[in-house]
């Protein structure tokens, strides 16, 4: 006899948050709550009631909103994952939340698996090329015009990872939004000699979504703050 399904809140139902639907079954969710712009206006639809049995939560909402969805779930002690980018200004808030109700949330600039494989290969790359002051650095992205923040949090993450790599120099970033593009980030080094690329294109948005449904079912486990590009290769 198979197990039962995890039970799933979806927070945010757009694009993403009916992607996950859709692929929810395959990872052994069954979704029993949605709640978008019309019946979670100011965290209205995070109560006890609509959360009783809700196993995690999975918000794809928007970045003003996610702070207080978020310290909302960790007080009714759901586990989060949280794929919405832009709101980490409010991240002390929401951990101080989930640590005071020994809840548990991962939350990550970007949930595809190729994405925070790619986070190390740029890392790799600052490190090889920071003692080099001849080869200065660049980072492009471009995503589909409904995108609201800029540069991406993916973006901002691959900057980091240059950074925590060793190189200090100067790093030129240019974002375009337009079309449908799902996600294109490319991390470069030029000199007068040669010019180096490595970059990740999305070519669609399942990598995200399944992404997201891993770090739910991981999350269930934990408690405390992750955030995604720490603990993805320990899912299965």
């Amino acid at each position: 006899m198979s197990s039962p399904a995890n039970r799933l809140a979806l927070v945010g139902y757009g694009r993403m948050g009916r992607l996950v639907e859709e692929l929810a079954p395959a990872h052994g969710f069954e979704v029993v709550l949605k709640l978008d712009e019309f019946n979670n206006q100011e965290a209205a639809g995070v109560t006890r009631e609509n959360f009783a049995g809700v196993d995690v939560a999975i918000d794809f909402s928007m970045p003003d909103v996610v702070a207080e969805n978020a310290v909302r779930i960790a007080e009714l002690g759901v586990p989060l994952a949280i794929g919405t980018t832009g709101w980490l200004d409010q991240l002390e808030r929401v951990r101080a939340a989930v640590e005071r109700h020994d809840a548990a949330l991962v939350y990550g600039a970007n949930f595809s698996i190729g994405v925070n494989a790619f986070y190390r290969i740029v890392a790799a790359a600052a490190q090889a090329f920071a003692g080099q002051p001849d080869y200065d650095a660049f980072l492009y992205e471009a995503h589909h015009k409904y995108k609201k923040d800029a540069p991406s949090g993916t973006a901002l993450r691959l900057l980091d990872a240059v950074r925590e790599a060793g190189y200090a120099r100067p790093v030129d970033v240019a974002t375009q939004r337009s079309g449908q593009f799902p996600g294109i980030h490319e991390l470069g080094f030029d000199s007068a000699a040669d010019t180096i690329r490595v970059s990740h294109t999305a070519r669609n948005r399942v990598g995200f979504a399944s992404g997201a449904l891993k770090a739910a079912r991981w999350i269930m486990g934990q408690r405390g703050v992750h955030e995604f590009s720490q603990v993805w290769d320990r899912l299965d």
